[in-house]
């Protein structure tokens, strides 16, 4: 039998040309209206610049995709270290916490940075290119698509750090629709499979493919609501103790919550988005919610946070397909069955983010992506009005720490049969 080309010819490359220069075109798009000045804000160490963001992507691809390229030429060496983010087996790194101090390369050079990249890229991916290279290119594009939607939660948590909260994008229009009431939706369980089956693009986290047996369930066909959220505040829920983990009570006190981030009151009547300062609409979900506010709303609510598994299996087995969303705010569910898993928040699950079983990383310096991150972080599933569009689907596994309350996060309750 004839062996496969190692090559493909350069016509097969046009979809990924064409996907590469509109994911690339999009993060430009996220800045407009931005001054330099709002570029350059880092607001808490867990959030970047939007500028170093532009940046990052293109050294993604810099370092991993051109640079081992013989006749490439680096834009400025000194990137390498300023906007690696934490990869070890790279060099060198900026403290991430110091990102915001970074004010040169000034916006414009980040800007030329990002062009130089890609008029290399674009050669690049008009001639044969090896498989592996393929791959890489793939890779970056999702991770700039992540970065796309980091870049619209740390926007948000810049401008709710200054006491004019600045309005990212103009509400003219902006209604919510009446919300559809809550049900439980029963699911049989039983012996399944979780993980990406392919053949579209899969992170490592999201393989290999594997069976799992569960227990009979019932998942919420809606997101819980601001108004729902409302009545566990009024009832106490963030002065009993008994409701939260351990760790979660003393960070709820370390912090001194009373209420989700953004809400500029605790009876849930305003809050601020990206659209400014805004009332908040009762049937709309509660968003960015950390771990422990949703484990201790749904203990309250006599329920529990789904398992990753249950969560996987319910959205495959869902007529509902991932949507999005035109709105930069959560809006409440419409429609028949289970909604809102995709497009609107992203939902915490009960299950901590471990390797499946017979997981292996990538090879080399690329395999930090995700594998080193498995301790101390909690799974969340679906996706949000802030994820990029067609970057979503039912194996994705996002995680974050438990307190994390800055990503576009929310609750769906479960409960046992039985």
């Amino acid at each position: 039998m004839k062996p496969e080309p190692a090559r493909t010819m350069a016509a097969a490359n046009a979809p990924l040309r064409d996907h590469y220069a509109t994911v690339r075109a999009r993060s430009l798009q996220l800045i407009a209206g931005l001054t330099a000045e709002d570029c350059m804000v880092q607001s808490m160490s867990d959030a970047s610049p939007l500028k170093w963001h532009l940046a990052h992507t293109s050294w993604f691809f810099e370092t991993f995709v051109l640079a081992p390229l013989r006749g490439y030429r680096c834009f400025n060496p000194a990137y390498r270290m300023l906007f690696n983010s934490y990869y070890v087996g790279v060099g060198e790194r900026h403290a991430r916490p110091a990102r915001g101090v970074l004010s040169r390369p000034d916006l414009a050079q980040v800007l030329a940075y990002r062009q130089h990249v890609d008029d290399a890229l674009d050669t690049v991916l008009q001639g044969a290119l090896a498989a592996d290279a393929t791959a890489l290119i793939e890779l970056g594009l999702q991770h700039e698509q992540q970065h796309q939607e980091l870049m619209l939660t740390d926007l948000k948590h810049h401008f709710w750090c200054n006491p004019l909260h600045p309005a990212y994008r103009d509400s003219t229009g902006l209604s919510a629709p009446p919300a559809i009431g809550a049900q439980w939706l029963r699911h049989a369980g039983g012996n399944t499979e979780i993980g990406h089956a392919g053949p579209a693009f899969a992170f490592d986290n999201e393989t290999p493919r594997h069976p799992v047996t569960l227990a009979p369930y019932e998942l919420a066909n809606r997101l819980v609501t601001n108004a729902e959220y409302a009545v566990f505040i009024a009832d106490g829920g963030y002065r009993q103790p008994t409701l939260w983990l351990s760790d979660g009570w003393d960070c709820r006190q370390r912090e001194g919550w009373q209420a989700p981030l953004y809400w500029l009151d605790a009876a849930g009547k305003r809050a601020f988005t990206l659209y400014g300062d805004q009332p908040l609409h009762p049937t709309a979900p509660v968003s960015h919610i950390s771990y422990y506010e949703a484990d201790a709303y749904a203990r309250w609510a006599g329920a529990r946070l789904p398992t990753e598994a249950e969560w996987e299996q319910a959205a495959d087995t869902s007529s509902t397909a991932p949507d999005g969303t035109p709105s930069l705010a959560p809006q409440p569910a419409t429609g028949e069955g289970l909604t809102q898993l995709f497009g609107t928040l992203w939902q915490w699950t009960g299950s901590a983010y471990l390797p499946y079983p017979g997981y292996r990383p990538l090879p080399g310096a690329v395999g930090e992506y995700n594998g080193k991150f498995m301790i101390n972080q909690m799974v969340l599933r679906g996706s949000a009005c802030s994820t990029p569009p067609g970057h979503a689907r039912a194996s994705y596994r996002n995680f974050f720490p438990p307190a994390a309350r800055w990503q576009f996060s929310g609750i769906r309750l479960a409960r046992d049969v039985g």
